[in-house]
């Protein structure tokens, strides 16, 4: 989970970068906010899910799921109210690729650190 994460913010911090060094500050700026307007929201997700729970079993860990889901959707709005009502200039496209880039890392890492894949060997056992 912390490496998906890292990956994640990294990759935001890495695009809104990019974006500054080459089209300036304003677009930068809202990229940066993109990135983190996606990497908020998925931490607090990642925390309900990693803390510790009085109950260990599976109804808990889904109640944490799904409590995790709708503050993720919450903040994630209220994340883009705040930025929209307040930052003045503020370039659109770069503050949604930034997002859409960096809250779709979270899906490539379930792929890049699949621990359970599972192999075929030479017999297609």
């Amino acid at each position: 989970m912390l490496k998906v994460l890292a990956l994640q913010i990294g990759t935001g911090l890495t695009m809104a970068a990019a974006i500054w060094a080459g089209f300036g500050n304003t677009l930068g700026f809202s990229a940066l906010l993109g990135a983190i307007i996606a990497a908020v929201p998925n931490a607090f997700l990642a925390l309900r899910l990693a803390a510790p729970r009085r109950d260990p079993g599976a109804r808990s860990l889904v109640r944490a799921a799904y409590i995790g889901e709708l503050g993720k959707l919450a903040l994630t709005v209220l994340l883009f109210s705040i930025v929209f009502v307040t930052v003045r200039p503020l370039a659109a496209a770069p503050l949604f690729a930034t997002y859409i880039v960096t809250a779709l890392v979270p899906i490539a890492g379930l792929v890049l650190f699949d621990t359970n894949k599972e192999t075929v060997n030479d017999h297609g056992e």
